[in-house]
């Protein structure tokens, strides 16, 4: 048993080297995925999402290619893909309900929901004029 120990803790891939710490690490990301299923869709934030989704496929395949193979960043990745996947999955879900078009929910998952903040700040702004004006 200890010599199965002794391999693994000087592989290339084992804990004395970055190729295991750093995949243990980004499971964090993964735990902060999980944990935004419970936030308001409307909380979550598209961009970000797309990034994690971009990110978890590339290095999944990467994790393959590189030497020595890592099955650890490439699981960590892949689960990686999965969470970010399945909350872009809720964004979309949610503003095809709202009533937007395929484009409309491809500039919200880009950019948020920028206009409906210039229009609320607009709406304040009317409001401190017309409190001045009125006073």
């Amino acid at each position: 048993m200890s010599s199965a120990f002794q391999r693994f803790l000087r592989s290339e891939t084992g804990p004395l080297t970055v190729h295991f710490w750093a995949p243990v690490l980004k499971w964090g990301l993964v735990i902060a995925g999980i944990n935004d299923m419970n936030r308001p869709v409307e909380k979550v934030s598209g961009v970000q999402n797309l990034s994690l989704l971009a990110t978890g496929t590339i290095w999944t395949r990467w994790s393959f290619v590189i030497k020595p193979k890592n099955y650890l960043l490439a699981s960590v990745n892949f689960f990686l893909s999965l969470t970010a996947g399945y909350q872009l999955g809720r964004i979309i879900k949610y503003r095809h309900e709202q009533g937007d078009s395929a484009g409309q929910v491809v500039d919200y998952i880009i950019n948020g929901d920028k206009l409906k903040s210039k229009a609320n700040e607009i709406d304040e702004q009317t409001q401190k004029v017309a409190a001045a004006v009125a006073n």
